[in-house]
């Protein structure tokens, strides 16, 4: 006898807003099964409103309450157990961040909980990613955002390091990165990879996402150094009307690849990997797999 429960994530990001429903399958005496079941993304770039004007716009807010609503009805005709709803950089950095969540709490009866970058990464940990991470190798995990891209330093099978930097690619494409902030993060890369012979990195994010995809790789396999580096000359030659067209890349996703593959290929270099892995795992699967973990361990409660 199957068991099957349904549990949702709502991701608000710099970049885009996303909701994930996952079914997780429970059968007595094995692991259970989580599959995504929906996936709807709304490309409300919330980064262009904090990183340049501070606060989140009227507009935007407008568009975000319709979001919620919309999100609101879509896990009631799932029948879905439990969710969360998790935003990161703009609204943490947003002036008016928590009046926003509050507004939009007794509008849509969505709670939002605004977690700052170490919460984000230790979310990501708790997801599925630990099936990759093997005990004898080390990886370089890369979490690009819109405003913060976060890098866990994985070894023996263990979280060794994390730090989130305001390296989003948002903030790169409206020009509020400095040269100084890129040189943190090698130094940081640098420093925390230099006792390990072999370092390899996985990746995740929508845009490495895309990259994979565009790829044509085989699911499992990694993307070289060398195609990551041709994909980024590629992308940097091509006009934003021929990233859509000729690469049939969303339009919210046209602008921000060029900063993303650069975020991901300088990381390659700096912790000399030559491979970067792409597993499609982020702060949605995180949160649903918490989730879950949180509901079992009620249930276990004694009462």
């Amino acid at each position: 006898m199957l068991k099957i429960n349904k549990y949702a994530a709502i991701d608000i990001g710099s970049n885009a807003i996303r909701l994930l429903i996952a079914s997780v399958i429970e059968k007595e005496g094995f692991e259970p099964q989580f599959k995504k079941t929906s996936l709807v993304r709304v490309p409300i770039r919330l980064g262009a409103d904090v990183f340049l004007g501070g606060s989140i716009s009227g507009s935007n807010i407008n568009r975000m309450r319709d979001a919620m609503m919309a999100f609101s009805l879509l896990m009631k005709n799932h029948n879905v157990v439990s969710y969360r709803a998790c935003a990161t950089s703009a609204m943490r950095e947003a002036d008016n961040g928590k009046e926003v969540a509050k507004l939009l709490f007794v509008e849509t009866n969505v709670k939002i909980h605004i977690i700052d970058g170490n919460d984000e990464a230790a979310i990501i940990a708790s997801t599925d990613l630990k099936e990759l991470i093997q005990d004898d190798k080390v990886f370089l995990y890369v979490d690009v955002g819109g405003g913060s891209t976060e890098f866990t330093l994985f070894a023996n099978g263990k979280l060794v390091l994390s730090r989130s930097f305001k390296l989003g690619t948002v903030r790169i494409i409206n020009d509020m990165v400095k040269e100084s902030i890129w040189d943190e993060v090698k130094k940081w890369i640098i420093r925390v990879t230099a006792g390990y012979s072999k370092v390899e990195v996985i990746g995740s994010g929508g845009n490495i996402n895309s990259i994979y995809k565009y790829s044509q790789m085989k699911i499992g396999k990694p993307l070289s150094y060398f195609f990551m580096a041709n994909f980024y000359e590629k992308v940097k030659e091509l006009t934003y009307h021929e990233r859509i067209f000729e690469l049939q890349m969303n339009p919210d996703r046209a602008d921000v690849i060029v900063p993303a593959t650069r975020i991901y290929l300088s990381a390659m270099k700096w912790s000399k990997a030559k491979n970067i892995y792409v597993p499609k795992i982020g702060l949605a699967d995180g949160i649903v797999k918490s989730l879950y973990n949180e509901r079992k361990a009620k249930k276990l409660e004694v009462k």
